[in-house]
């Protein structure tokens, strides 16, 4: 009985040696699926090439919906005790994960010369939303701006020039009386889903940020805050451009492909979509301004939950350098129109060579020099929703822009008052 049970126990022990995954680290990553493209697919086939490379680290992708299915189900799961290292999570996440104590600064991880450098190699307007207080805590990856889609040959039919898209607010009115008519209206800006990331495009482009660069203030009630949400429903109810009401974020880009508007604001991670889907002549192009260009930001950033390992954290700091490195956001880029999230991105031959045959892909990349952080403050998700709730009172006729944007602010003002 003694030999049997030493026998196993060296057998036991043999195989632990020989079995690799005795030995992995695992991570679990939760990651949203927000918009067009085979995003699953895409993300599985970088997981499996860092695999391949990695042997000893096994990596487990979660997808739970949209960004904030994806910040309910993953924070539900690290109360429960269930474990969690990284996610990709809304880059206006960062101030309540850090106020929750849930998330590392990168500063903490990365150590190396290499390191520090990869940590500065991002495009400095993607890391507008995760470096706060001097600290990063979010390192950019699933990332866009908003640009405008347009339907060229829709253009061509109203004798307009499919290679000038509107520049400017008027432009943009006088576009868009141009290409409406019975079958379709001349553009569509989604009011469903993410109304605010809209309505900071516009007030950007009004001269106007809805926030404070330290997550503190709000500027709903701002008198060119008020006159931009008064210009957005001028467009349906006085220009005629657009449908009255809202417009559905989720079914926009069907919409689009489908002809029932001539134009259409939507995020860049929409581009492959329809690349691959339109039966049209399309073009792409920045957003018009009024007293200037501008898009915010948008997306998700990588974020390392505190409660990793140390051996965790290092093997979730090599899945995140390994998935942003600018062969896989090259691929990324090419495969789901989102941005390369470095210059270096853009400098690989795939990169290089897809920009080429296909320039609408760098129109996200090039607005990022009028681009400015997304909407984001400590409460980001009460306060973005008193502003979302004030963008559809306003557009459905329910309120007057004044006094929609009036009690967003002072909800704001309460919500922010323990924060400052």
């Amino acid at each position: 009985m003694l030999r049997y049970t030493t026998a196993a126990a060296m057998l036991a022990a043999t195989t632990a040696i020989v079995n690799p995954a005795q030995a992995e680290t695992e991570l679990t990553m939760y990651y949203p699926i927000a918009v067009g493209g085979p995003l699953t697919a895409v993300v599985d086939g970088i997981v499996a090439e860092f695999e391949e490379q990695n042997p000893d680290i096994s990596v487990e992708a979660i997808y739970a919906g949209n960004y904030d299915d994806t910040r309910i189900k993953a924070l539900a799961a690290l109360n429960s005790g269930d474990p969690a290292q990284l996610a990709v999570m809304f880059s206006i996440d960062a101030y309540d994960l850090i106020e929750q104590d849930l998330i590392l600064p990168f500063d903490e991880v990365v150590t190396s010369d290499e390191e520090k450098a990869w940590l500065d190699s991002f495009y400095p307007a993607l890391m507008a939303n995760g470096t706060i207080e001097g600290q990063t805590w979010g390192v950019p990856f699933q990332r866009s701006t908003i640009v405008a889609y347009y339907n060229k040959d829709m253009f061509r039919e109203a004798g307009l020039d499919p290679e000038n898209p509107p520049k400017t607010w008027d432009e943009l009115v006088e576009t868009g009386k141009a290409l409406t008519n019975d079958d379709h209206y001349g553009l569509m800006i989604p009011s469903t889903g993410y109304p605010y990331w809209m309505f900071q495009a516009l007030a950007i482009q009004n001269g106007k940020e809805l926030m404070s660069d330290d997550g503190l203030t709000t500027k709903f009630d701002d008198e060119k805050v008020v006159e931009t949400l008064d210009f957005w429903k001028s467009l349906s109810t006085e220009h005629g451009v657009m449908p009255e009401g809202t417009v559905e974020w989720g079914t926009l880009r069907q919409a689009f492909l489908e002809g029932e508007t001539a134009m259409m604001w939507h995020s860049t991670g929409n581009l492959t979509a329809v690349k691959n889907n339109a039966e049209f002549d399309f073009g792409v192009a920045m957003l018009p301004g009024n007293e200037r260009l501008g898009s915010p930001t948008g997306g998700g950033n990588f974020y390392i939950f505190k409660d990793a390992s140390e051996e965790e954290r290092k093997a979730a700091l090599e899945l995140i350098k390994f998935m942003t490195s600018p062969e896989q956001a090259a691929k990324w880029s090419i495969a789901t129109g989102y941005m390369g999230v470095s210059p270096a991105a853009y400098e690989t031959e795939a990169l290089k060579a897809y920009t080429a045959e296909f320039p609408p892909a760098l129109v996200a990349r090039d607005q990022l020099e009028h681009a400015v952080a997304e909407f984001s403050t400590f409460e980001t998700a009460r306060v973005r929703e008193g502003l979302n709730n004030a963008i559809q009172a306003t557009l459905t006729g329910e309120k007057s822009a004044e006094e929609a944007l009036g009690e967003a602010q002072q909800s704001a003002d309460r919500l922010l008052s323990n924060y400052r």
